[in-house]
């Protein structure tokens, strides 16, 4: 399938009154009425309390299930992307799940070699400079021949961070990107967050979609972020940071913990 123009204004992510369900149950309506569009480069944080959807969300974007209604395109194809023929428009999006998911039988450099082995025709030598140039960014280098099991919850989070982007996808999804991260460690994703959207150098310095779940919005501070919110099976969004932190909704200020008044 061609990809669209680089420089394409059209949305990347494009819902028009979807509804979805869980993965444990596709059925059992969680969001509804979703409207929403996201241009390519743009960054956003979505946030919610636990179980109110975010996770769901995450899903139903990067194509693990169908929308019960509604429509759903990315970059301008019809979601779900199943078929074999589609499997180059599906890599364009990486996703990053909570605890990493990182496959347990295979250490740090095999989990990160893994996507590369799969989905692009490169010669050993070459794969194994990319893993070395991504364990280096991610600072997992004296980890690469560590089991999951065995490594800090941190740890596991930067390895399937660098995992989803050894395909160097153009949208990246991340699961309650600083859940169980110390201030340190969500300084360290925060900082890198803000680099890929930017324009990375590992990813040809293109500005990478980017889109997060959080339920603590307080650490959120790039003046580029645009803000969400899920409440009541709903999506609402709301701008920048300066409009999160006046509006009125008190689930926002209960997510930037802030005293509110009913």
């Amino acid at each position: 399938m061609e990809n669209p123009p680089a420089n394409s204004s059209s949305p990347v992510i494009e819902m028009n009154e979807v509804a979805f369900g869980t993965l444990q149950d596709v059925e059992r309506v969680v969001m509804e009425n979703v409207n929403w569009k996201v241009a390519p480069g743009e960054y956003w944080v979505v946030g919610g309390m636990h179980g109110s959807g975010k996770r769901d969300l995450i899903s139903l974007t990067a194509g693990l299930m169908p929308p019960l209604r509604g429509t759903y395109r990315l970059f301008g194809s019809e979601m779900p992307l199943y078929g074999d023929e589609q499997l180059a428009q599906r890599l364009r999006l990486g996703m990053v799940f909570d605890n990493g998911n990182l496959l347990h039988q295979l250490n740090v450099h095999e989990n990160l070699a893994l996507p590369l082995r799969y989905h692009r025709d490169l010669g050993w030598q070459e794969i194994e400079e990319r893993v070395k140039t991504m364990l280096e960014l991610a600072e997992l280098t004296p980890f690469e021949k560590t089991m999951p099991g065995a490594l800090d919850h941190h740890w596991q989070k930067r390895a399937g961070l660098a995992r989803a982007l050894m395909l160097e996808p153009e949208v990246l999804l991340v699961d309650h990107a600083l859940s169980g991260l110390d201030f340190r460690q969500s300084n360290w994703f925060l900082k890198f967050f803000d680099q890929l959207s930017a324009g990375h150098e590992f990813c040809q310095k293109r500005p990478m979609t980017l889109i997060a779940t959080a339920e603590d919005l307080r650490p959120w501070r790039n003046p580029h972020c645009h803000f969400a919110f899920v409440k009541e099976k709903q999506l609402f969004t709301v701008g920048h940071r300066p409009q999160l932190t006046c509006h009125p909704e008190p689930l926002v200020k209960e997510l930037l913990a802030e005293p509110f008044t009913t």
